[in-house]
């Protein structure tokens, strides 16, 4: 039986294939280079942020600040989906995903070219922390825009596979993120880096405004939307509701449930990538090329693994597939800090390969699944609701929380007990959403 959440479906006239293709690369390309935006502040939190902005009497505390700085993007990012879902649900899903590349790609030049602590004194961290909130409100809005571009353009059947296109962003954003820091370290010294290396990335991520420019004057807003804007304008307009309010009165339990369900992957997600470059490079003593390079080829791996598990979703059923990732998490946790514990840097990509393919296998049918719990007219709000709660409740905090749990217990299980944890929510979660698809 498909345990899948029954989709809502939406009377339109099918669009062309090439242009539902070009749709899609658009979504895909979006999503890679705001994540691309993202990523490089968290690269740069673990390796150069604590020292430059928030000089402290010891290396720890600088890194606890940076990632606590690197967190305060999460906390924005339900401000941004809540934003954007009530107007891309209100005005369109295009003009909220033009604005949210916007955003990012202004506020990532911004910390690109931001003096530090040295130049401007204190002014420099709270410049930081203003840019880095920027950045979690404009990816905040980006996903929901995205995934909608994606979805709502899919071809019956399909919708898994081209939700999946957005999902990639993720990978290819780390793969890139890391790819030009490890650039940036080739081409200079570490005293160079320090002083200036690390801004290319930031100033890289410049060319999303061209992207930008792109979606507003080569993209259609999605059929979905068109038809759900055309049934609400049979209405009067005192009677249309807020979707937001829509959301929160009627189907918060839902969006609590995804947002739960989803926590422990994006908490992995960035204890892999960030929480562990940071451990290794400065707890373990392992070198910062090798460490990265590890880091861009496991993400490599995703890019087969996300469609792959998003494919399957659409035949067997996406909570099914979700579901066999969130258990391989939560048995995976502590084999892979044993691993990365031995300070090699092939147990180093073993252990992390293999928890990347759970999360792929999660992260494939996460945006059609999260689609299908929302009809059109509030589906940017409640999906991206959903989303943003999981970013805040475990990816934001997750380094910050692994830092503390190592400081304080002195051993790494610590961070397998904490993902477990959270794992054992996923797992509620999803069979509540689950049971309540066989009642619908």
């Amino acid at each position: 039986m498909d345990t899948s959440p029954t989709a809502h479906p939406t009377t339109v006239t099918a669009p062309a294939t090439p242009h539902r293709r070009r749709v899609a690369t658009a979504a895909a390309l979006a999503s890679a280079v705001e994540w691309y935006d993202y990523f490089v502040f968290g690269i740069a939190a673990a390796l150069v942020l604590g020292d430059l902005y928030f000089p402290a009497g010891s290396s720890t505390a600088g890194v606890l600040a940076s990632f606590a700085t690197f967190a305060v993007g999460f906390l924005a990012r339900p401000l941004g989906g809540i934003v954007a879902g009530h107007l891309g649900d209100k005005r369109g899903r295009k003009p909220m995903l033009v604005l949210a590349l916007t955003l990012m790609g202004v506020a990532t030049t911004g910390i690109g070219l931001l003096p530090t602590y040295d130049t401007i004194g204190v002014a420099a961290p709270v410049l930081l922390v203003t840019l880095r909130v920027v950045q979690g409100l404009a990816v905040g809005a980006q996903w929901g825009g995205a995934m909608l571009l994606a979805t709502e353009y899919a071809p019956e059947g399909k919708r898994g596979v081209y939700g999946s296109v957005v999902q990639l962003g993720v990978p290819i954003g780390v793969v890139t993120a890391n790819s030009v820091f490890l650039l940036a370290g080739a081409f200079t010294t570490d005293t160079a880096f320090a002083a200036w290396g690390w801004r290319v990335p930031f100033l890289v991520g410049l060319l999303v405004l061209f992207l930008a420019w792109y979606i507003h004057t080569r993209v259609e807003e999605t059929p979905a939307f068109r038809e759900a804007e055309r049934a609400l304008a049979e209405q009067e307009k005192s009677e249309r509701g807020s979707p937001l309010r829509t959301v929160l009165r009627d189907h918060l339990g839902t969006v609590l449930l995804a947002g739960g369900s989803f926590a422990v992957n994006t908490a992995t997600f960035y204890i892999l990538i960030t929480g562990v470059l940071d451990y290794t490079t400065r707890e373990l003593g392992m070198n910062r090329g090798a460490v990265l390079t590890v880091s861009l080829c496991v993400s490599l791996t995703q890019l087969v693994l996300i469609p792959a598990s998003a494919a399957l979703s659409d035949r067997v059923g996406r909570i099914r597939i979700y579901a066999v990732g969130a258990v391989g998490i939560a048995l995976w946790a502590v084999p892979l800090f044993l691993l990365i514990d031995t300070g090699s840097l092939l147990w180093l990509a073993v252990g992390t390969f293999v928890a990347s393919c759970f999360l792929s296998i999660m992260y494939g049918p996460q945006a059609a699944l999260f689609a299908e719990l929302f009809t059109p007219e509030m589906r940017y709000t409640g999906a991206s609701l959903g989303y943003q709660i999981a970013a805040v409740g475990g990816g934001g905090l997750a380094p910050f929380v692994m830092v503390l749990l190592l400081e304080a217990t002195g051993t790494s299980m610590s961070v397998s007990a904490y993902i477990v944890a959270l794992s054992v929510i996923a797992l509620v979660s999803i069979k509540v959403l689950a049971d309540k698809a066989r009642s619908s």
